[in-house]
């Protein structure tokens, strides 16, 4: 007897066309909308942590004054600032076309020849009109490095309180400052115990409301002093 031979059938295989469409129309649906979103405008912007440059100056070094597209604010992410007082920004975009612009600026610690001493030891132009620095009134450019240094350390709302700084050495101490203060009291002070000045609010408190010489230099104390008397 001759061997049968079975036929095997091979189906085949469908394309399921409405599962294509629906998979083309997915890409172009988040296409559409990836482009809309980078072609979009921005709408608002909000600047962070900028004590001295103003919101302005920040737009327009970055290019985002008429408020660009996405896609563009990207570009501009790896724009540096040109202004000697920003010492860094970041760029951070949140939902509904915001764009927040965190700035780091430099520290202003001085007036000194008429021009700013920042943090980083520069001296750049007072284009803002700051008016709340303490005023260095004689040559301190043997010393500038240290000075820079130390007085950085000082808080805020106690170097505000400076009126004048005037360097003021010794034979024994060639790091020795005298602070005229605004409230009217005299501080000597030297470079390695700079810190001692953030604690003037406690010092004073011991003067009961007078004014006199605070000596943090050598043996921290004071001499009250009658400044109408000759």
């Amino acid at each position: 007897m001759g061997k049968s031979h079975i036929k095997v059938k091979i189906k085949k295989k469908k394309i399921n066309i409405k599962r294509i469409i629906v998979f083309i129309l997915i890409l172009f649906l988040l296409y559409s909308l990836t482009l809309e979103i980078l072609s979009s405008k921005i709408s608002n912007i909000y600047i962070i942590n900028n004590n001295i440059v103003p919101d302005k100056d920040i737009i327009e070094e970055l290019n985002l004054k008429d408020y660009p597209s996405f896609y563009k604010s990207i570009i501009n992410n790896k724009k540096n600032i040109n202004n000697p007082y920003i010492k860094d920004f970041k760029i951070r975009k949140k939902m509904w076309n915001k764009l927040y612009i965190e700035v780091t600026e430099y520290k202003p610690i001085s007036i000194y020849n008429n021009q700013v001493l920042l943090e980083n030891s520069k001296l750049v132009d007072n284009i803002y009109d700051i008016n709340y620095l303490p005023h260095i009134v004689n040559d301190i450019d043997l010393i500038l490095g240290k000075y820079v240094e130390n007085f950085s350390k000082i808080d805020n709302n106690i170097l505000y309180r400076i009126s004048e700084i005037k360097y003021d050495p010794t034979e024994v101490d060639k790091e020795r400052f005298t602070l005229y203060m605004i409230d009217g009291n005299q501080v000597y002070i030297t470079l390695s115990k700079i810190e001692k000045i953030n604690k003037y609010d406690k010092i004073i408190q011991k003067t009961e409301g007078k004014n006199g010489i605070i000596y943090l230099d050598l043996g921290d104390y004071i001499e009250i002093k009658d400044w109408h008397k000759n």
